[in-house]
């Protein structure tokens, strides 16, 4: 897929810049069909709707999400119910985009083209 299915999300406690737009868009080019949107803080994040079969298939993919999430340190916005999920990645320690919200996005994408 990419070079960032490889990379490993490094802890951010914050004192590092968010990404400026110009680097938002490199990187989007990275990651497949992911939104860059701003919250009502107007804070960028990452967003995509993934569509399923049912609960238990949506259940399922959240649940790789999770293991996903856990291994990288680095925790989305889940949303889910029957037949779709909702994810939301941003740093929240820098209240924007870093390397690690692509990194995390590429991942999950793995769990669906696997």
């Amino acid at each position: 897929m990419n070079d960032l299915i490889k990379k490993k999300c490094v802890p951010c406690e914050g004192g590092v810049k968010a990404f400026d737009i110009s680097e938002i868009h490199k990187y989007q080019k990275k990651v497949d069909g992911w939104d860059v949107i701003k919250n009502k803080t107007n804070v960028y994040l990452l967003e995509k709707n993934f569509k399923f079969k049912n609960f238990l298939e949506s259940q399922k993919f959240v649940n790789e999400v999770g293991k996903i999430s856990e291994e990288e340190s680095h925790h989305p916005d889940i949303f889910f119910g029957w037949g779709y999920a909702k994810i939301n990645i941003t740093t929240h320690s820098i209240e924007g985009l870093s390397e690690n919200d692509f990194i995390l996005a590429a991942k999950i994408d793995k769990i669906i083209n696997v």
